[in-house]
């Protein structure tokens, strides 16, 4: 089953090639909170409503009529977070921009870390992973809508990554809806020139869907990571998620997020993406404004299609009260 959230509100349910609105609901989150009130799954909720009108999911993909599969009403309440050197091989681009004189980065420290402890056994607390913050709801981008680099960045490229979409119950029990793809944009260059810059990388917009798969992760994800320039492919390449090329589980990457009380507030709205070990930058491809990038997986439906845009400059305004 996959969900996707119009624009204009409205939910669409697919399976298979039938696609209908969800009655009684105008949005995925506000789907996922009556479920979480009913102690049922989001799955049996849509069931009891019943079939809706039948629409044409491939044209309103086409013209640009789909959000992201889950949105906050409050911007402010829904955070933007991930994790990174999860993946087998992720280590290899980050650490020759960062190695130290010992000849092992920082970097490759972490990921030997997560090999060696980032699945542990029922029961048993693993190791933290690397964890970064995104930015809120402010950031989060639809398919098909525009990748905004600012006009300080000093760059702007892809991440294929698989994102965890998570509610949180009056008790403060996160509630997992599903996983859909997404592109965790960060500007790779300002993170090379030292990795305490990190932080500012990630401070980028990113983008997700177009549709959210209800259910676990599967075990083994393939997809495809390409650049369109002009209409036509500059750069591509296979990536790899799921568990089974993952040195954690998603259960550690669970529990070292939602272990800290700010993030078990009722009612917030979390999406948290899972790192990758497939960049662009890693084969110094240079991006430009005006390309186009399309992560898809077709385990997890259509393509997500986004452009690299450039903020015009604007001046940083404080004033003393």
């Amino acid at each position: 089953m996959f969900l996707s959230q119009l624009k204009a509100g409205g939910i669409i349910c697919r399976q298979g090639e039938a696609a209908r609105l969800v009655p009684g609901f105008n949005s995925t989150y506000e789907l996922a909170k009556a479920a979480i009130a009913a102690g049922t799954t989001v799955a049996a909720l849509i069931e009891k409503q019943g079939q809706g009108d039948t629409v044409d999911f491939l044209a309103l993909a086409a013209e640009g009529k789909l959000d992201c599969p889950v949105r906050h009403p409050d911007p402010a309440h829904m955070y933007l977070t991930g994790t990174g050197l999860t993946h087998t091989g992720s280590a290899s681009a980050r650490d020759n921009m960062h190695a130290d004189t010992a000849g092992m980065s920082d970097s490759m420290k972490m990921f030997r870390m997560g090999l060696e402890g980032g699945k542990p056994k029922p029961g048993e607390t693993g190791v933290q992973p690397e964890w970064f913050y995104k930015g809120n709801g402010f950031n989060a981008v639809a398919p098909g809508d525009d990748l905004v680099s600012p006009s300080f960045a000093l760059d702007g490229g892809e991440e294929p990554e698989m994102a965890g979409y998570y509610i949180i119950g009056d008790d403060g029990t996160a509630h997992r809806l599903g996983f859909s793809v997404a592109n965790e944009f960060s500007d790779h260059v300002t993170e090379k020139i030292n990795y305490l810059f990190l932080a500012h990388s990630k401070l980028r917009p990113a983008s997700f869907g177009p549709e959210l798969r209800v259910g676990a992760l599967p075990d083994h994800v393939e997809g495809t990571s390409r650049i369109l320039r002009g209409g036509k492919t500059v750069w591509e390449k296979p990536f790899l998620s799921g568990e089974a090329n993952m040195s954690h589980t998603i259960a550690n990457l669970e529990y070292h997020h939602f272990k800290y009380a700010l993030f078990c507030q009722p009612g917030d709205l979390h999406i948290h993406m899972y790192g990758t070990a497939t960049l662009s930058v890693a084969d110094g491809f240079v991006t430009q404004e005006g390309d186009v990038f399309e992560i898809e997986s077709p385990q997890f439906g259509l393509p997500l299609r986004n452009r690299l845009a450039k903020a015009a400059a604007e001046t940083v305004k404080v004033k003393m009260l």
